[in-house]
């Protein structure tokens, strides 16, 4: 075996446990062992467990990025499209790498300040932002809010998709087009001064 192959391997291994048992309590004496190496091979390769964990968040990560900027990137598409389009990408990536995405949601070690799955939905709701920008002022609404209308559509989207790889139902298609449902109809109907209808009744009681 290769210098890169054997570190392919170690990346395959170290995926499947960090997966399952998480960064704390994933040991690199368990990673050596089921790659039928010996520690120092590990160490050799990574520098030890933080290294070979951000190598794997650092794929995961870039993956999933290639995923949804194909499903963002035609800006000539109608803006329910590309949502629904993005929503069933996301969806069908949990469903193909469902060890990734469970390494991704994971809490990080302290030390890791990049690849995180939150850097990554920043960068996610940028590409968002974008999008809504583009859609608000065609529909001549201000769009002074966009950047926290798209920080709300990846929660949803982000969310459902953590809830969904627990449940494993129904069908991604059914659950992505909930997830339109909620997303398009709730922009369509945006009000130019959204107010609380609680505040207003307190405000009239004082």
């Amino acid at each position: 075996m290769t210098g890169r192959q054997r570190r392919e391997q170690l990346v395959v291994v170290g995926r499947s446990l960090f997966a399952q048992r998480g960064y704390n309590a994933t040991s690199v004496e368990e990673v050596a062992a089921k790659a039928g190496v010996s520690k120092p091979i590990v160490y050799e390769h990574f520098g030890g467990k933080e290294g070979l964990y951000a190598v794997i968040v650092d794929r995961e990560t870039d993956h999933l990025l290639r995923v949804l900027g194909d499903a963002l990137h035609d800006v000539h598409q109608h803006p329910r499209v590309l949502v629904e389009k993005a929503a069933l990408a996301f969806l069908t990536y949990i469903e193909e790498n469902e060890d990734g995405f469970q390494i991704l949601v994971r809490d990080s070690p302290a030390s890791q300040t990049s690849g995180t799955y939150s850097a990554l939905l920043v960068d996610v709701a940028s590409q968002v932002e974008d999008l809504l920008v583009r859609h608000m002022r065609a529909q001549k609404y201000t769009s002074l809010h966009a950047a926290m209308y798209a920080q709300m559509l990846v929660g949803i989207v982000s969310y459902t998709g953590q809830w969904w790889l627990e449940t494993s139902r129904p069908s991604k298609e059914v659950v992505a087009s909930h997830i339109v449902n909620l997303a398009w109809n709730g922009l369509r109907g945006l009000e130019s001064e959204p107010r609380l209808l609680t505040t207003n009744r307190h405000s009239k009681k004082k």
